[in-house]
């Protein structure tokens, strides 16, 4: 069974206790109200990841992802933070690939290969976001974007390496803009992502790789969403921030 994962991406928002408070909040209703094993993921700035952690420790479905690492596992590299850094507080996943990341901060492929491997090395369960823009969507082309991405990215890890990455799909023309692919839309993607994997390692693989949706989902939409047969969840942006809305997603699998 693949793992069913809702994951919050907190972005570049909220002060230390707010975060804590949020956090605190999320932990407290996920023991409450999830029924089954879905594992719910909060990725917060750096700033909150240690007390966060601290508090994951107790609640079984919760636990903290980062949102970004550098490639290099010490150095003169100002402002940075390393896999082992994050390691060493708790932290169990991070985000990598984030089409923001790629945009703003010029993340090409080659670069995230290299994250890939340094979050793998050091034990962390990378979050590898893959996704077309809107213009690349128009052209038809999304289809060879996304699998240069995996190609390029993480298609030259090892089967075992390769379990233990999430993958999101994040159409970019989709985030935060309240546009939404329809179920039918994301579905197609998710199913040409899961035979991509096949193709490159196994069937066997592929059946055991979790693939997320992100872009604006929220409460309204995720039902339908996550009942499509290749979508294992969400990778939530603005309704993770949120308790309310970000549980009520992560409870569309107890039904």
């Amino acid at each position: 069974m693949r793992k069913k994962i809702v994951a919050g991406n907190w972005k570049m928002n909220l002060d230390y206790q707010d975060g804590v408070s949020l956090f605190s909040e999320v932990v407290n209703m996920a023991k409450d109200e999830i029924v089954g094993d879905q594992q719910v993921v909060v990725c917060s700035p750096f700033i909150h990841l240690h007390s966060i952690a601290q508090l994951a420790k107790t609640a079984s479905h919760v636990a903290v992802g980062a949102q970004n690492i550098h490639q290099a596992e010490s150095g003169a590299y100002t402002g940075e933070i390393s896999a082992s850094q994050i390691k060493s507080i708790g932290v169990e996943y991070v985000i990598l690939g984030h089409s923001e990341r790629r945009a703003y901060f010029g993340e090409t492929n080659a670069l995230l290969s290299e994250k890939v491997d340094a979050a793998l090395k050091r034990g962390l369960l990378p979050i590898f976001c893959i996704g077309e823009t809107k213009e690349e969507r128009e052209s038809g082309k999304f289809f060879d974007v996304i699998k240069t991405q995996l190609e390029e990215a993480v298609f030259h890890l090892s089967k075992e390496e390769f379990s233990k990455v999430v993958l999101a799909y994040e159409p970019v023309w989709a985030i935060g803009t309240g546009l939404t692919a329809s179920p039918e839309q994301a579905q197609e993607v998710h199913a040409f992502i899961r035979a991509t994997v096949a193709a490159q390692y196994d069937q066997s693989v592929a059946d055991e790789t979790s693939i997320l949706y992100g872009g604006s989902c929220n409460p309204k939409n995720a039902g339908e969403l996550f009942a499509q047969a290749d979508i294992d969840g969400g990778l939530i942006g603005g309704a993770s921030l949120k308790s309310r809305d970000f549980l009520d997603i992560v409870k569309v699998f107890n039904k």
